[in-house]
């Protein structure tokens, strides 16, 4: 991977994290070039990468855009995620530092100071992607990675939807976790991240205006 493919896939993924490029917009090659004075190589290239990042599809003969998803759709990969998450957690658990469970403690207390969406948004994926980092299986990180990129737009709908009365359920539920974490119980880390993720695909199912239906 050449300097320039990383910078613009990294100025991309930013961009479709962040909801500044929203589900069902076309990113065109010839507009993303000229924006950031790239050829068209590594822009493809770049491209070819968040294909495989969730993050962007390929139609035919109509170039790559943004996923947008329905709400059947959404409800199916966080039921996935509901499976293969608790599956992540229990290999990384194990392999878990001091410097780990340290950095848990700030993105929490981060998170119980107060933070606007787009904070919340970034801390709780660093939270529980960093529980997830020492498993060793990468198609299940990558999996679980991908899942996490493409529900990312819906998180952030329903987070503005909802507004902070309902951060404190959060908050209960990675303190729960945290605890399982640290005494590297498997089966309770795994239950209450199960039911973390499940109870935030049932209250998005409340939502049908979040979705592309």
């Amino acid at each position: 991977m050449t300097v320039a493919t990383q910078r613009v896939a990294d100025h991309l993924r930013s961009a479709i994290l962040g909801g500044h490029i929203a589900p069902g917009e076309r990113v065109r090659q010839e507009d993303i070039a000229q924006q950031l004075g790239a050829s068209r190589l590594p822009v493809r290239e770049a491209l070819q990468m968040l294909a495989a990042e969730g993050l962007v599809e390929h139609e035919p003969n109509k170039g790559a855009r943004v996923p947008w998803l329905s709400m059947h759709e959404v409800d199916v990969m966080y039921k996935m995620r509901e499976q293969l998450e608790p599956l992540a957690l229990g290999e990384s658990l194990p392999m878990l530092t001091p410097g780990d469970f340290l950095r848990l403690e700030e993105i929490q207390d981060e998170i119980e100071n107060g933070v606007d969406v787009e904070g919340f948004l970034a801390l709780d994926r660093e939270f529980h992607l960093r529980t997830y980092s020492a498993c060793g299986i990468d198609q299940l990180t990558t999996t679980v990675t991908r899942l996490w990129n493409s529900t990312q737009y819906y998180r952030r709908m329903f987070m503005q939807l909802t507004g902070p009365s309902r951060r404190w359920v959060v908050n209960a539920e990675h303190r729960l976790l945290m605890d399982a974490i640290e005494r590297r119980d498997e089966v309770d880390a795994g239950r209450f991240l199960a039911g973390h993720i499940r109870r935030t695909r049932i209250e998005l199912g409340r939502h049908p205006e979040v979705f592309g239906d």
